[in-house]
């Protein structure tokens, strides 16, 4: 199967899951974002090139479900997946420490960069309201999610099928 066709089912299960799956994990309103789970696990495997395309298009699907403006979504996932993609060379066999921690940066970012946008067009809660009771919160459980899908993620986008233990995956 190409990479191309791998990457656009990764997105498109993703969007799957987020419309069904993910309001039924709400935790005190906060819900995990699927589709930036898959963009991140994408650029640190792929690297910032894919990473940016795959947010744009996450991205893009994301601000789709929604009835809000279409674009902010698009605009935040293509840099956090090009920002995260930038690691992908510091990428290592043993290790997970490193693809959580920018899991959780990358989320933390993407969450704020959302919120000053929204601030800025005047829509939703209030930034300081938003940032205390939805973005850090969603960092958080971005990241806990992270900590279990990201070994499993890896194991299905990964481009090298020869890794047999999940230790190995990163």
């Amino acid at each position: 199967m190409s990479r191309t066709l791998i990457t656009g089912l990764a997105l498109l299960a993703a969007v799957v899951l987020q419309v069904s799956v993910a309001p039924q994990l709400a935790v005190f309103g906060v819900v995990p974002n699927f589709v930036f789970l898959v963009v991140v696990t994408l650029a640190l495997l792929e690297g910032p090139v894919t990473g940016c395309v795959a947010g744009f298009i996450g991205g893009l699907l994301f601000d789709l479900l929604g009835a809000s403006v279409v674009g902010p979504y698009a605009l935040v996932f293509c840099v956090a997946g090009y920002t995260a993609g930038l690691m992908n060379a510091h990428m290592f066999a043993e290790g997970w420490l490193l693809p959580v921690s920018v899991v959780f940066i990358a989320s933390v970012g993407a969450e704020i960069t959302y919120g000053i946008i929204m601030a800025v067009l005047d829509i939703g809660l209030p930034f300081w309201s938003a940032l205390v009771r939805i973005m850090l919160p969603g960092a958080v459980y971005n990241t806990v999610l992270a900590v279990l899908l990201y070994p499993l993620m890896t194991r299905l986008l990964r481009r090298d099928r020869t890794v047999k233990s999940f230790r190995r995956l990163a």
